[in-house]
């Protein structure tokens, strides 16, 4: 039975009380009016007596999150994300939180998003500002990672309660297939790249060029990592892409040359000079890595005469892991042992996206299956050998006339005469007779026709 209070609270509020569905008793704040307190109090137990008797459906949770800020909402995502909302539990890494934190503002204020309730319906307002993503000229990529931003806010919203159902279950994907492609450095390129690049650099693009780790990984190394005995780097999963723990083995010498590094403390002496990258260094950094990393590397391709683009595709610092899975499909490894290196998931993307092909060695696989189909005759050289004392002697010219004087004699029988040769005609002929060894082998040595000249 619903009830109210005699005396008002101290704002001049009453304070009134009624009988929910389940049966148990609550309280709600009415106005000023001890009447009108009542009779609010009195509806809204009916409605829950019908929601009890099933007159009247239950309501979603959703509905009191409504008004609720987008930015307070967004907040409370951000920070579960930067908590647990990695893989396996972790947390988010600071570069994905921070373009997290980035995106979502720009969705507040491309849509004007105030409260939960504004997501109702947005769909075709996201599906604009899309379209005007696309037509500024933005990749598809980046196009979707702008809508998972605000699909993945949603999403977490709706498993929470917070939204009875996911506003942009309907918004379709855009194609995501990569504008340039890029291109793994050649043997001589890197060559190149190492030579121009200062001893700083230089060690930050070979340690990229034989691991293989990203630009925020090689960033994330603390000397800690190294490891002089194993021979390679201790990933830690709080920065791995995949944030699994990892041994990534490198040359021993390049170990050495880190190790000296590291204990001079050149790393950290350039980013305290520099003041950059500090964001997601790590503690004891192992290497020099600058948010700039790219820019980077493109002074130093123009230094070296290396061509940024080129008809197989670019050259970024991300180009320097492509680099290195190229080079060890090239070495032999097998696809397990390259996608293990590579630290990929599935085979596929070491071998279709990061394991490219060079036209040279195309060249090369195809003479050798070319020797496989039709072999041809093998040849042998034969070099007449001169006997002692004629050293002197031309033995071109001797039997060039010897074979004149008998094409002479055939000419007088009424024979077709061959053909003659001049004395300073078709050595190689004379003395590099090539022939079939195989007919020669079983007593039918044949001149072959094409072994003229």
């Amino acid at each position: 039975m619903a009830g109210i209070r005699q005396k008002p609270q101290a704002n001049g509020k009453f304070v009134a009380w009624y009988i929910d569905a389940a049966g148990k008793q609550r309280f709600v704040t009415g106005t000023r009016s001890k009447a009108e307190t009542l009779r609010m109090a009195e509806r809204i137990e009916d409605e829950q007596r019908q929601i009890r008797l099933g007159y009247r459906p239950a309501p979603k949770s959703a509905e009191k999150h409504r008004n609720r800020p987008f930015a307070e909402v967004a907040g409370e995502y951000l920070a579960w994300g930067e908590a647990q909302g990695g893989k396996s539990g972790m947390s988010w890494s600071k570069g994905h939180l921070r373009m997290r934190q980035s995106r979502l503002g720009w969705w507040r204020a491309q849509l004007g998003l105030q409260t939960l309730a504004d997501l109702d319906g947005i769909l075709p307002r996201v599906e604009k500002a899309l379209r005007e993503l696309h037509e500024s000229g933005r990749a598809g990529k980046t196009i979707e990672n702008y809508s998972e931003s605000l699909k993945a806010l949603c999403l977490w919203c709706v498993a929470r309660g917070y939204l009875q159902e996911d506003p942009l279950k309907s918004l379709e994907p855009y194609d995501k297939t990569p504008q340039s492609m890029r291109r793994a450095l050649t043997v001589d390129e890197i060559k190149r790249l190492l030579d121009v690049a200062s001893p700083c650099r230089a060690l930050t693009y070979e340690t990229a060029l034989t691991s293989g780790l990203r630009a925020g990984e090689l960033r994330a190394l603390s000397v800690n990592d190294l490891d002089t005995e194993l021979c390679g780097l201790h990933l830690n999963p709080r920065w791995t892409k995949n944030r699994k723990p990892g041994f990534q083995p490198i040359p021993a010498d390049l170990v050495r040359r880190l190790a000296a590094s590291a204990a001079q403390g050149e790393a950290q002496a350039l980013y305290d000079k520099w003041r950059t990258g500090a964001y997601d260094k790590a503690e004891n950094p192992l290497l020099y890595v600058p948010r700039n990393a790219g820019q980077m590397l493109d002074e130093d391709l123009a230094e070296a005469g290396i061509p940024k683009r080129t008809i197989q595709g670019k050259i970024d610092f991300h180009s320097l892991r492509v680099s290195f899975v190229t080079l060890v499909s090239e070495s032999g490894a097998t696809v397990k042992e390259t996608q293990s290196l590579a630290r990929h998931a599935t085979p596929q993307m070491t071998m279709n996206v990061y394991a490219k092909v060079r036209e040279d060695r195309l060249s090369q696989v195809a003479e050798r299956v070319g020797k496989v189909v039709n072999p041809g005759p093998e040849y042998a050289v034969c070099r007449t050998k001169r006997a002692a004392g004629a050293e002197g002697l031309d033995l071109n010219a001797l039997r060039i006339n010897g074979l004149n004087a008998s094409a002479e004699k055939r000419k007088g029988r009424g024979e077709s005469p061959p053909r003659q040769f001049a004395p300073d005609e078709a050595p190689g002929f004379l003395m590099d007779i090539r022939f079939d060894s195989q007919r020669y082998s079983r007593g039918q040595a044949d001149l072959p026709r094409r072994g003229c000249g």
